[in-house]
């Protein structure tokens, strides 16, 4: 029991539940959420009754200290050791800085941040709280497949890399639409914390929470955001191409744009463009220079030459990496990494096994930071890599913004030739929640 780590939770119902699920061998003392009338509706099946599978989460529940504004949490437990931070992107570095500079292990769902000086703000108190264990909740990244894919890719299995393609299924939300006119806030729901710092008044709508507020560009980073951490993880993971030199991105309306003739975005950005395809160039690869090309929206690339009648291009999701000597594919979270050339899998078969497992694979992400913290265990996605990674998925949403192609200084962290679109990279706050 004394090896037990002290957890709090700060977004309790949807992810953080599970992120909860996954570690209640630990100590739960407190928690923080907005609307703990919706958590328990979570508990229950569609007739009311409770639903097996949570009940040991309720019962933990039920024995924590509840907050409905996580700062005041963080300020009032002194217990606390490990924080779990599953609210909407918009909260994410506040949470996590107000928890770190408190001396306390943080767990934050992907992406990391929505600006690129939030990303680069999370690899700095990283850096200043060494002792503190990082992870971002890209699951794939404690995969077994997806290790593999690293090593088949560095291995040289096919070759060169020169292009990657990636493409999903998302947005699964409403995106691309009009905002709505507010609704009456549900009884229980705190609208206010739940706005927080972001910079708009804009009412209560089941349109932005809980769930949809991916798409709503106060609250969330869109298609690109939500599962590139997933899937461009693997690419710059196993490629190493730094930052990105150049980005563009082609796109469908912007939400509320009644005029589709002349495509130009409405005043105010409410909902993200619901299908955008990102051109990122590399020019500091360590391989040499490199493309990756993202599509959302259902978008996929074509269907490559030689490509087997065997393995599927899945809708949902994938990464098709294309080498001098063969081409490799996995699903959306590094799952079955298939190679296809004459000799790839030849060369496969003596490439060894050079990265850790972890233990429960991709299950056992969580549980990862936990055993990292005892000091049992290697972290898996510490801010480290994290922070790159998303500053990455974020300049492409940069880029969208901009609607021009944006050039990068990755060393400067600075837009080199859109002297304006610097803006962009970071965003406003509602006032009493500055950075």
């Amino acid at each position: 029991p004394s090896d037990r780590v002290n957890v709090a939770m700060i977004g309790a119902g949807g992810m953080g539940a599970g992120n909860a699920t996954a570690i209640l061998s630990q100590n739960l003392v407190a928690a923080a959420d907005v609307d703990f009338d919706r958590v328990a509706r979570q508990m229950l099946d569609r007739n009311g009754v409770m639903r097996p599978e949570r009940a040991p989460l309720k019962e933990a529940y039920d024995k924590t200290e509840r907050f409905t504004d996580y700062r005041r949490m963080l300020d009032a437990r002194k217990d606390i050791e490990a924080v779990v931070i599953a609210t909407p992107d918009h909260h994410h570095i506040h949470a996590a800085r107000m928890a770190m500079e408190r001396g306390i292990h943080v767990y934050v769902q992907k992406p990391l941040a929505t600006t690129v000086r939030e990303a680069r703000m999370m690899l700095d108190l990283a850096r200043k709280y060494p002792s503190l264990v990082t992870q971002m909740g890209n699951q794939g990244h404690s995969g077994d497949d997806g290790r593999r894919v690293i090593e088949l890719i560095r291995g040289g299995a096919i070759g060169k890399v020169a292009e990657v393609q990636i493409w999903t299924n998302r947005p699964i939300w409403p995106q691309g639409v009009a905002r709505p006119a507010a609704q009456f806030t549900p009884k229980g729901l705190d609208w206010q914390m739940w706005l927080g710092p972001a910079a708009v008044d804009w009412g209560y709508h089941q349109d932005y929470a809980h769930f949809n507020w991916r798409g709503w560009t106060p609250f969330g980073s869109g298609a690109l955001g939500d599962m590139g951490a997933h899937l461009m993880d693997f690419p710059i993971w196993a490629l190493e191409p730094g930052l990105p030199t150049r980005v563009e991105t082609r796109h469908t309306l912007w939400g509320g744009d009644t005029n589709a003739s002349d495509n130009k975005r409405p005043d105010e950005l409410g909902s993200f463009p619901v299908a955008t395809v990102t051109h990122y160039e590399f020019g500091n690869a360590k391989g040499g220079p490199l493309s990756i090309v993202w599509q959302d929206g259902g978008l996929m690339p074509p269907t490559p030459k030689g490509f087997p009648a065997t393995r599927e291009m899945l809708g949902e999701g994938g990464v098709l990496y294309f080498g001098d000597k063969g081409m490799l594919i996995h699903d959306t979270y590094g799952e079955k990494p298939t190679l296809i050339g004459e000799e790839a899998n030849a060369r496969a078969a003596s490439i060894p096994q050079s990265l850790p497992r972890i233990a429960e694979s991709s299950r056992g992400h969580e549980m990862n930071w936990i055993r990292a913290i005892r000091g049992e265990e290697t972290i898996s996605s510490p801010f480290e890599v994290a922070a790159p990674l998303t500053e990455t998925m974020l300049l492409g949403i940069v880029a969208l913004t901009a609607d021009q192609p944006i050039e990068y200084d990755g060393a400067a962290g600075r837009i080199t030739n859109l002297a304006g679109a610097n803006s962009l990279l970071d965003r406003p706050y509602r006032k009493g929640w500055e950075l």
